[in-house]
C-alpha cells in the first residue's frame, strides 16, 4: 500500500521539492532488499537514488534508519523522502554565467540574480538556471550520456535574488532534501515592506494555499482550513519613516511565503506586484512623495526580496556549513533612496 502524504508544489516559484511516501508492507511479503522492494513501488526513480536516500537516512524504517542491505518485512511501515525527479527530459545545456560562491565534489552554492527563472517550464524553456547548471555540470562522471540533472533541492522566485544550494549526487541530493524537510535548513531573507511594524520582531503563523480567485496568488488561511503550514520569523533591522526593512527566517519553505505572510499582517513587500506593494501603502499618495517613490519603483521594480544567508549539514564531512550574500545593487539602491528620504 502506498500513501502519497505529501506533494510540495511544483510550480517555478516553490521552495521545496518533495515525494513523501508511506508504504506499508504486505503481510504476505517475502524477505527483499529494501532498494529492490522500492525499485518496484516507486516509477521513475532510479536504483543510485533509491540508495543515496536509503545511506543518507530519507529512508526509513519503523522510523529507523537502514542499510541499503536490510531486507523487508512483513508489515514493516517504510517512509521515503525523496527531492522530486526531474519532469523534463530533455534540458539544453546553455552557456549563461553563474555567480557560484561554493564547489564542491557534492555541492555547489549559487547566487541567483533577480529576473533569472529556476526551471524550465512553459514560457521559460530557456535562460534558466537549470539550463546554465546542466553546462556548467555536464562534464560531471555522474552524467551519462547526457541523462545528469542539476540536483535542485528548492527553488526561489524569479524575481527574488540569493542563494540556492544544488546537489552533484544523488546521495548528496536525499541527504539536503531531508534537511529541508525537516525544517533543519537555516535560511534568512532581508524583506523591504511597507509601513511601519508595531513590534521589532515577531513570528507569523497561518497556513499557506492558493487563492481560490487567483492560481497565481498565494493566502494566508489562519485557521488552516487549507493550504500547508507555515511559520516565519522576522526581525527589524531598520525603519526608513514609510517603509521597513526587516530580517526573515523560515521555518517552512511554502509558495511565496513571506511575500503571503507579509501582506496578511498589512505589510506587503515593497514594489511586490502580485500582493499589492507596487502601490504607495503608506504616507500620502501626491507631490514629490509621490515622484520619490515612483522613482523607487523604477529602480527596483520587483519585488524587494533578497536570500541572503543559509546554512546547512555538509552531506559527506557532516560539518555546518554558513553561506551569506551581500544585498543585490537595485536592493541597495533603493535602501539609500530611502535612507536619505528619512533623514
Amino acid at each position: 500500500m502506498v500513501d502519497y502524504l505529501d506533494q510540495e508544489e511544483t510550480a517555478e516559484d516553490s521552495d521545496e521539492l518533495y515525494e513523501h511516501h508511506r508504504i506499508v508492507v504486505d503481510k504476505k511479503q517475502s524477505l527483499l532488499r529494501i532498494d529492490k522492494f522500492l525499485m518496484d513501488r516507486l516509477p521513475n526513480v532510479t536504483r543510485n537514488k533509491l540508495q543515496g536516500a536509503i545511506k543518507s537516512e530519507a529512508v526509513q524504517v519503523n522510523q529507523k534508519p537502514v542499510k541499503v542491505s536490510y531486507k523487508v518485512k512483513p508489515s514493516d511501515v517504510i517512509t521515503v523522502t525523496l527531492a522530486e525527479p526531474p519532469r523534463d527530459t530533455d534540458i539544453a545545456p546553455e552557456n549563461i554565467p553563474l555567480n557560484i560562491l561554493y564547489e564542491d565534489s557534492e555541492l555547489l552554492l549559487v547566487n541567483k540574480p533577480a529576473g533569472m527563472v529556476v526551471h524550465p517550464a512553459y514560457n521559460n524553456w530557456n535562460g534558466t538556471l537549470v539550463n546554465a547548471l546542466v553546462y556548467h555540470l555536464q562534464n560531471l562522471p555522474t552524467t551519462q550520456n547526457g541523462e545528469g540533472r542539476p540536483g535542485l533541492v528548492h527553488r526561489i522566485d524569479k524575481d527574488t535574488s540569493g542563494l540556492l544550494v544544488i546537489a552533484k549526487t544523488d546521495y548528496s541530493m536525499a541527504y539536503l532534501a531531508k534537511q529541508f524537510y525537516d525544517h533543519s535548513i537555516e535560511r534568512t531573507y532581508y524583506a523591504l515592506v511597507w509601513g511601519s511594524l508595531k513590534e521589532d520582531a515577531g513570528t507569523i503563523v497561518g497556513h499557506v494555499g492558493r487563492s481560490a480567485k487567483d492560481r497565481k496568488v498565494m493566502t494566508v488561511y489562519p485557521e488552516g482550513e487549507y493550504g500547508k503550514h507555515a511559520v516565519t520569523h522576522y526581525k527589524v533591522l531598520q525603519r526608513y519613516k514609510y517603509v521597513t526593512l526587516v530580517k526573515c527566517n523560515l521555518e517552512t519553505g511554502r509558495t511565496h511565503q513571506i511575500r503571503a505572510h507579509m501582506k496578511y499582517i498589512g505589510h506587503p513587500l515593497f514594489s511586490d506586484a502580485t500582493y499589492g506593494g507596487d502601490k504607495i501603502l503608506a504616507g500620502t499618495p501626491n507631490g514629490t512623495y509621490k515622484s520619490f517613490v515612483e522613482n523607487a519603483f523604477k529602480v527596483m521594480p520587483r519585488q524587494a526580496l533578497h536570500a541572503k544567508s543559509l546554512g546547512f549539514v555538509h552531506p559527506v564531512t557532516k560539518e555546518f556549513m554558513q553561506f551569506d550574500t551581500e544585498l543585490p545593487e537595485d536592493f541597495q539602491q533603493v535602501l539609500s533612496k530611502w535612507e536619505l528620504y528619512a533623514e
